[in-house]
């Protein structure tokens, strides 16, 4: 991977980790249309890593008070404060994403599960979630109105996510909002709710993967890493803003006009629907 590969790459998961159309069918669908090689789930996890550190620098505060009220509730004190319910959500919210993901990594990574077809089927699939939970959900409920109940809720929705196309954020945007939130808290939460399980994915694939990381090169990495940090930055102030005004019609519109005419892309022959993973190929110098 050359290093414009590689600023490619990194503006690619910035712009779309954080907005609700998935930056694993877009770091899927561009190496095809470009004739480069898929990067593989290993690297979309490593680089992933820059967008998470946007999360902790935008929500320094949210998450400072949020992880000192659940320190506190641990000893009994001060559980039921908003702060320690949010801190609980993402703790229990968590789960379900880090137990599944690694029950099924394997399957995960496989040719099948990263095909264009998939991709362009849940592309247009989630899109047609977002938009019955952008029309049914209430829209009423606040930051502070957070349970551990909602955590749960919407972790099982982030879940959905490790099926390439279907987008953490979309997923757990379209559950916060059938829980009731509004779509600015919706966002907010989503973003909290996504940094252990990306962190945890993120640091796991930079070992699992460091000998295929190593044939990408370090640098290219790296480089992907803090491009995708920067423009994430950016994507997530964008996106609070937008739903805020505009909600998530535009995502939808967006995902399910994707989906198709990736479909179509494929059925024509102009693009095939598996490429060489370097996930499930065999790494120079080890056994295979």
């Amino acid at each position: 991977m050359d290093l414009i590969q590689a600023v490619v790459y990194g503006i690619v998961q910035g712009l779309t980790e954080w907005l609700p159309i998935s930056s694993t069918a877009h770091l899927r669908i561009l190496p095809s249309l470009f004739g480069w090689q898929d990067p593989g789930a290993g690297f979309t996890a490593v680089i992933q890593l820059g967008t998470i550190l946007a999360v902790l620098i935008y929500f320094r505060n949210d998450l400072g008070r949020a992880i000192s009220a659940w320190a506190r509730s641990l000893t009994g004190k001060g559980r039921e404060t908003p702060d320690a319910k949010l801190g609980w959500g993402v703790f229990w919210g968590s789960i379900p994403i880090i137990v599944i993901g690694f029950l099924f990594r394997d399957l995960i990574k496989s040719d099948q599960a990263r095909s264009l077809y998939v991709v362009s089927a849940t592309l247009i699939g989630m899109g047609l979630i977002m938009l019955v939970a952008e029309r049914v959900g209430s829209q009423k409920r606040k930051m502070e109105d957070i349970t551990v109940r909602d955590g749960v809720a919407v972790g099982l929705w982030q879940a959905l996510a490790l099926i390439p196309g279907m987008s953490r954020s979309g997923s757990t945007i379209s559950g916060a909002l059938f829980q009731g939130l509004d779509r600015a808290t919706a966002a907010r939460f989503s973003f909290l709710l996504s940094v252990p399980s990306i962190l945890g994915a993120g640091l796991f694939e930079l070992y699992e993967e460091r000998h295929g990381l190593m044939e990408v090169g370090i640098t290219s990495v790296l480089v992907a890493t803090l491009v995708s940090f920067a423009v994430g930055y950016a994507s997530i102030a964008f996106l609070i803003k937008w739903l805020q005004k505009r909600g998530i019609g535009a995502f939808i519109l967006y995902r399910i006009v994707l989906g198709i005419l990736l479909l179509v892309l494929v059925q024509q022959g102009v693009i095939r629907a598996t490429e060489d993973n370097p996930d499930t190929a065999p790494v120079a110098g080890s056994s295979s």
